[in-house]
């Protein structure tokens, strides 16, 4: 999907989402300190998915928000804004949510899970998870990337966003240096960087054997075969964490930045790194989002996925400990 820079459009455009008519949380609004790199301060608003109130909750636990508006991109969508998100543990499911505002109300799918942790003849894993969906503007298809196991990332097409096509395996452990043991939570971005002949770039959480986690990236010419950089893109240990995930890019002001949460014993907050259009830069910036110490967040927010809604700006995110939080919206 094409996502234009936000120093065009205020914010990520092309961006979606949806939510279930589930549990909705109290309103409130902390005053939050000037967000860097110029990008909106995010306040928290209410929760909009929470897994004690959704029909498919296998796990208890749901992670990692992909909103993506698809009012003018599908003929005849659910609402304006499609939410996908995941339990993680087994057997996970990619999993959509549906409509009109980003700040909801949302209506869980009546088929979830839209894609399966079994997929005869590709694939049978112990879980898939990790949903991210790019609007290809080019072949007019939602492409879907999703880990399932840790090690592999894997792409699904689809016209409606509701029935997808596999496709093939995109990221392995195997493509980065001996002794990485993770590669996933991978989302993927338009982004061209001519020195690589490249229209596509990728951001993914990458651990090895200290067990510590980074956060890596990779090009592509046409988001199916990628080239993967050998370094990690932001170490742990460059923000002070222990462990960092949850990738997002950027842009404004003629840059991109990428933003990604640290583990809760490291803050557990959204920081910001500027890595520049070429991606050569790695100037550490802060905290983009103060995670707040109150439910749903409890001292951690992560996983940011971004959109707009009549010009305003809003945020996606897990709220809560890893593995038993909701899925809440911040507005800029």
């Amino acid at each position: 999907m094409y996502e234009p820079h936000v120093d065009r459009r205020l914010f990520l455009k092309g961006t979606a989402a949806t939510g279930a008519a589930l549990a909705l949380g109290v309103t409130t609004a902390p005053t939050a300190s000037a967000a860097p790199g110029g990008f909106p301060d995010y306040t928290y608003v209410r929760t909009l998915l929470t897994p004690s109130r959704l029909a498919y909750n296998p796990t208890g636990e749901i992670i990692f928000p992909t909103v993506r508006g698809v009012y003018d991109k599908l003929s005849s969508p659910l609402g304006r804004y499609y939410l996908y998100y995941a339990p993680h543990d087994a057997p996970g499911g990619v999993c959509l949510a549906y409509g009109d505002s980003l700040e909801g109300p949302f209506t869980e799918y009546a088929g979830n899970p839209i894609v399966k942790n079994t997929w005869s003849p590709h694939y049978s894993v112990s879980h898939v998870s990790s949903p991210h969906v790019m609007w290809n503007a080019g072949a007019k298809e939602l492409w879907l990337y999703f880990h399932g196991e840790n090690t592999t990332t894997r792409l699904a097409r689809s016209k409606d966003g509701i029935s997808f096509t596999y496709d093939k395996v995109v990221l392995t452990t195997s493509m980065l240096p001996a002794g990485t043991t993770e590669t996933s939570y991978a989302r993927v971005f338009p982004h061209e960087l001519p020195s690589r002949g490249a229209h596509y770039v990728m951001v993914f959480m990458m651990n090895g054997t200290a067990n510590h986690r980074d956060i890596g990236w990779g090009w592509s010419a046409d988001g199916r075969t990628w080239t993967f950089a050998q370094e990690p893109l932001v170490r742990h240990g460059d923000v002070g964490a222990v462990n960092v995930g949850g990738p997002h890019l950027l842009y404004r002001n003629n840059s991109t930045y990428v933003v990604y949460n640290k583990d809760k014993e490291s803050g557990g907050d959204i920081m910001i790194t500027e890595v520049g259009n070429d991606f050569s830069r790695r100037n550490h910036l802060g905290v983009l989002y103060n995670s707040r110490s109150a439910a749903p967040e409890n001292g951690r927010a992560a996983s940011p996925s971004f959109g707009t809604d009549g010009g305003v700006p809003y945020m996606i995110y897990e709220a809560g400990e890893r593995l038993s939080g909701a899925i809440a919206v911040a507005r800029g």
